[in-house]
């Protein structure tokens, strides 16, 4: 079975600092792109950042010199690492994957986008 794990959301002031892990486990094959997606008290989900397998990254505007996103291909792991905190930025984080999976029962290999559960940021004033 194959997941996305998120953690190191929490409580923090703004101005301070946060630093959200992803990490996919079970028959992976491999992983094209790995995203992070928010979701504020009442608005609609939204992309933060995003990163390539090749490492070619796109952030949304609110974020864009605030936030970093990096990962490491080998422990199909990513990072986002969140700074200079606002309290727009309170929201569920969501971890979004682009993977090829294997089915051992099946013998194939499956191409589609799997979600972690999301990890709560709140910032505070």
């Amino acid at each position: 079975q194959v997941q996305l794990v998120e953690s190191g959301g929490g409580l923090v002031q703004a101005g301070g600092s946060l630093r959200l892990s992803c990490a996919a486990s079970g028959s992976v094959k491999s992983i094209n792109t790995m995203g992070w997606y928010r979701q504020g008290p009442a608005k609609q989900r939204e992309l933060v950042a995003v990163i390539t397998r090749g490492g070619s990254t796109t952030y949304a505007d609110s974020v864009k010199g605030r936030f970093t996103i990096s990962r490491d291909n080998a422990k199909n792991t990513a990072n986002l690492q969140m700074n200079s905190l606002k309290l727009e930025d309170t929201g569920v984080y969501y971890c979004k994957s682009d993977m090829a999976t294997y089915s051992y029962v099946l013998g194939t290999v499956t191409s589609r986008d799997y979600w972690g559960q999301g990890t709560q940021v709140t910032v505070s004033s």
